[in-house]
């Protein structure tokens, strides 16, 4: 018997956002619809999967609209889990430590993780989110505090960031310090 995955498209403010989770409902992909560049390598990853439309699968899309309606906090109720090698999958625990509403330099995580030279290698993890806004990829920086790559393009990055800001309470792009 294969696998069985519940994917669902849902709304949001930036667009729709394809979710996958498994039977556990543990999600494995979140990726805007509208970039299927990003979205159809995952699917591959399921090609011998039994996939099944469900609405709200496992309640992360209710979770979703509290997130988009102002309760940033609400997404580090979802579990994840996303394939990657053990460097990826590091720094995307480390994204999700990131605190809502603060924003942090590939830099920073680079130090965090006891590699302070590898901030590209960083990049190019957080590039290969699987798992955007949830795993928040967003939520990094350039180090002189400019815009820098997001999957799903500037615009949405700076609307989750303008509203993870709103939301916590602090400037726009607070940073996080590295230890």
């Amino acid at each position: 018997m294969s696998e069985r995955y519940f994917h669902e498209i849902i709304d949001s403010p930036v667009g729709p956002p394809l979710m996958i989770a498994d039977e556990a409902g543990t999600l494995r992909v979140l990726e805007f619809h509208d970039k299927s560049g990003r979205w159809r390598p995952q699917l591959a990853r399921f090609e011998d999967a039994e996939m099944i439309e469900k609405a709200d699968a496992f309640g992360h899309a209710s979770t979703m609209k509290r997130y988009f309606d102002g309760d940033i906090e609400a997404i580090e109720t979802i579990k994840v889990k996303a394939t990657g090698s053990a460097f990826q999958r590091a720094v995307w625990k480390a994204l999700r430590q990131i605190p809502a509403g603060a924003t942090t330099s590939y830099g920073a995580i680079a130090k965090k993780l006891g590699q302070p030279e590898a901030s590209r290698a960083v990049g190019l993890a957080n590039g290969a989110n699987p798992i955007a806004i949830v795993v928040p990829c967003h939520r990094v920086i350039g180090a002189d505090g400019s815009l820098t790559g997001y999957g799903g393009g500037l615009p949405r990055k700076r609307w989750l960031l303008e509203h993870e800001a709103k939301h916590a309470g602090q400037g726009l792009f607070a940073k996080v310090k590295a230890k």
